[in-house]
């Protein structure tokens, strides 16, 4: 390597990433170019399909030296308008001025720098222009341009904007259904009381309940098409405070948004049952695993009960909440078994979701 002088590091206070210009100065001579190679750098430069200019800072207001055909594509100016100008005619009336002053300070410091602007082109559309700005020295270590590649990323500003209002849809929709889920719940109670039926009102308000769990802990992702299922099963069944007893064995499955109604409303149900009859009722010192995995274009939950009370096989009459259950099911088209086993109840859940993202 050079001797170089020492140069101090002059990197931009407000920029941590900035790259301070001696480590630009010294770089090692196999990645310095000689006359040969540098003609092959310039055809590079010119052919290739990334925007790029170079400025020359020893002339008046740093002009345009060099713009390839991907520059002038980009922009709409053709070499004549472009050459001997400084770059600053990108620039109009919504481009940021803060950003601006970084780019400033970043070619007053000689410091590299990343940054999104706000350009327009020739014929005044505007485009989000990521900039890459930097300092170029010869084998000397003197300045003798300033480098800038420029690539569109509209598409991709235009993406994260999208994703951000999704995001703040879905969580005024939270907000909106926790509402919606309450007004029913004080709706049923009402109706409950004047009619003597507050015990057939609790069962009901329970399932309310379970399906506003299912949506409040799923609603914040849905903005993205697909929620992460795990997360979701731990928040449901978490108002059963089993703790040791409630085995998790589920791996990383993606679920689409509009089938966590029925997967919150069949776990609340089995979490119920259990609760009164199987491995989670208050004689009993049962355990329940649940697995959930994906199965080309299915997920299938497996509840399995041991330890609790030994159910003598299925009961002899269906009650309201397993007859929901069936329907919401079929309605779905997926499918429930159930078998008694000396432990518990093991159950399947089949839900399917061909085609959708997971």
């Amino acid at each position: 390597m050079a001797d170089y002088p020492e140069v101090p590091s002059q990197a931009s206070t407000s920029d941590p990433q900035a790259r301070p210009r001696r480590d630009m100065k010294e770089v090692g001579q196999e990645d310095r170019f000689s006359d040969s190679s540098g003609v092959l750098f310039e055809q590079a430069m010119a052919q290739t399909r990334m925007a790029v200019c170079l400025s020359d800072p020893h002339q008046p207001d740093q002009p345009i030296v060099f713009a390839n055909r991907a520059f002038r594509r980009l922009t709409g100016y053709e070499e004549e308008e472009i050459l001997g100008r400084n770059c600053r005619f990108l620039q109009g009336a919504k481009t940021d001025r803060d950003a601006v002053a970084r780019v400033r300070e970043a070619i007053e410091n000689e410091d590299v720098l990343v940054i999104e602007l706000l350009n327009y082109r020739k014929d005044g559309t505007p485009f989000w222009n990521a900039l890459h700005l930097g300092p170029i020295y010869d084998s000397n270590g003197k300045l003798i341009y300033f480098f800038g590649s420029q690539w569109d990323v509209s598409d991709v500003r235009a993406a994260r904007a999208e994703e951000r209002h999704a995001r703040e849809m879905a969580r005024e929709l939270s907000h909106r259904m926790k509402n919606m889920f309450a007004v029913i719940s004080g709706i049923v109670n009402v109706v409950g009381r004047v009619r003597g039926i507050e015990d057939a009102t609790g069962e009901i308000n329970s399932r309310i309940h379970a399906l506003g769990r299912a949506y409040e802990t799923t609603l914040d992702e849905a903005s993205v098409g697909v929620i992460e299922l795990g997360p979701a099963v731990k928040a449901i069944l978490e108002p059963y405070a089993v703790g040791e007893r409630l085995k998790f064995l589920g791996n990383g499955v993606q679920v689409p948004f509009s089938a966590m109604s029925l997967i919150g409303l069949v776990l609340h149900e089995l979490a119920g049952n259990a609760t009164r009859f199987g491995a989670w009722a208050e004689e009993g010192d049962g355990q329940v695993k649940l697995d959930w995995q994906r199965h080309g274009g299915q997920v299938v939950l497996t509840w399995i009960e041991s330890g609790g009370p030994t159910p003598g096989g299925p009961p002899e009459e269906t009650g309201p909440g397993a007859v929901i259950m069936d329907r919401m099911v079929a309605a779905a088209r997926g499918t429930i078994e159930r078998e008694w086993k000396s432990g518990g109840l093991h159950a399947v859940l089949t839900v399917p979701i061909e085609g959708e993202q997971a």
